[in-house]
Parts: C-alpha cells; structure tokens; sequence
C-alpha cells in the first residue's frame, strides 16, 4: 500500500488563452498540445495572467509544462526529410480533420501560431476527403518546429531550446524500448 499524498499535484491540458490561463491559476503544470519553441512566446501572457490571479497555486518558477512531440535522431539530413514527410498526415489531421468544421480547437491553435490561412486549405481538402493534397500543403518548417527530429547533436541543441522556453518535461513518442534507451543515454 502507497502512503497518501498530502496533495496530488493537478496537470490540466488546455488549448485557449482563457483555459490556459486558468491552468497556470489553478494547476502544478500544463500539457500544452503544439507548444513549440517557436510558439512559446504566445503562451507566455496567458500563463502570466494565470501566475498573477489572487490565490493562484504556483508561479512561473515552480509550475511545470510537459510538451508533447515525436523525438527521433537520424542519421542525416535525406533520413530527417523522411520523417518529417511521415509526421505530416498527423499534422494534416489535427489541423483540419479534427473536431466539427465550425468548431476545431486544435485548428484555432495552428491559426494562432500564424497558420491561419493554411488551416483553412488544409481543412477544406482534409474535409472533402483529399487527405493526400491537405498533407502535401504542410510545410517541412512546420513539423520540424512542433517535434525533434535531427542528428544527436541537433537533437540535444533542440531539447535544449525546448527548455530555455519554459519546458519541463518532455512527453516523447518512441518507436521502442530500445530507441527510448538511447534517447536516454544521448540527453543524459
């Protein structure tokens, strides 16, 4: 048997800039969806507004944001353009094949990292059904900011631009234990 906890600590995932407001008011940390380094700095007043609310649980220096990406090291640059082709899909999916056409709150974000007209195209082909032709209009830039995907030391220079922008812990998807191992040993 585990010994209680005098408190649990509360992760929220939030999207929009009055929930992820409220996140920092009321949470230990936040699981951001898209947060990049790119986009951090978008974030950061709505973070703040949480931070200064009467009563809010925690601060800028001990609340913790636990962004997601696909980290993957490759052996050279005709390897990374591989990949970044392969995350695309993913990234045509959630910008225009999620939620109802009039309402897609993972859209809004790509529309709020400066996406706006690409999301529009990219939902109007995914929702035709022309998947193929919304994915081809994702740009490498753009999957390239949102995961780590390069050589072993381009993969450490990334993680630590991850870091410097407020990034706590990285929530990883691997292809395996072994390929977990080594992302271990490289970031040690």
């Amino acid at each position: 048997m585990h010994p209680l906890r005098p408190d649990l600590p509360i992760w929220l995932g939030a999207e929009g800039p009055k929930n992820v407001a409220q996140t920092a008011e009321i949470a230990d940390g936040w699981i951001p969806i898209f947060y990049t380094p790119r986009s951090a700095g978008m974030y950061q007043p709505w973070l703040d507004e949480g931070f200064a609310r009467p009563g809010a649980r925690r601060t800028r220096a001990d609340f913790e944001i636990a962004a997601t990406c696909h980290l993957q090291v490759v052996a050279d640059a005709d390897e990374k353009r591989r990949v970044v082709e392969a995350m695309k899909p993913v990234v045509a999916l959630y910008m225009g094949g999620m939620g109802a056409k009039e309402q897609n709150f993972h859209k809004q974000v790509f529309e709020r990292m400066g996406y706006a007209d690409l999301a529009a195209q990219v939902q109007e082909l995914y929702l035709s059904g022309r998947k193929d032709q919304a994915t081809a209009l994702v740009p490498d830039e753009l999957v390239d900011d949102m995961h780590i995907i390069g050589t072993a030391p381009e993969v450490v220079d990334r993680v630590a631009q991850w870091a410097e922008t407020g990034v706590t812990t990285l929530l990883l998807s691997c292809r395996s234990p072994e390929e977990v191992r080594s992302v271990a040993e490289l970031l040690a």
